[in-house]
């Protein structure tokens, strides 16, 4: 029935509604709850996103209000969640087996491994800040990294 009723108030939204507060993430959540503002709507937007568990493929897809630029996948966001550690571990170091996998998903060609590798590291500390707590966040922070560099932002 919940399943029923958050598909008709998508239709019932349409194509052309507004994305809901970024607060709440992208997804079938923000697209229901969209226009909306304040907590509460927040709160159900957030909620929405989360029993539907669709960001992943809106993500993956560029649906649902995930239209971000950047080449973050779900592979990605699954590898970033899977090996959290060794990635955080790899990149304060500059080298190691998760980060070139994660450079491998990130399609940085052979020749630009190396700065990714040194750039990851010596951001380190703004990728994995204290308000970064999840693999999305994290990975919008190197995006951001990414962007802001010479080499690095044709990967973005």
């Amino acid at each position: 029935m919940m399943k029923k009723l958050a598909l008709a108030a998508v239709l019932a939204v349409g194509s052309t509604a507004a994305f809901a507060d970024r607060d709440a993430g992208c997804g079938i959540g923000s697209q229901v709850w969209a226009g909306q503002s304040g907590k509460v709507a927040k709160i159900l937007a957030a909620t929405t996103n989360g029993i539907f568990a669709n960001q992943l493929f809106g993500i993956t897809f560029g649906t649902l209000g995930c239209s971000g630029t950047g080449t973050v996948t779900a592979q990605v966001v699954t590898f970033t969640n899977e090996n959290a550690e060794s990635l955080a571990r790899d990149m304060a170091v500059g080298e190691g087996e998760s980060l070139n996998v994660l450079a491998e998903l990130l399609s940085i060609k052979a020749e630009d491994k190396a700065h990714f590798f040194t750039v990851s590291k010596q951001n380190f500390a703004s990728i994995y800040s204290a308000e970064n707590q999840t693999s999305l966040e994290v990975l919008a922070s190197l995006q951001n990294v990414m962007a802001n560099d010479d080499v690095l932002k044709a990967y973005v």
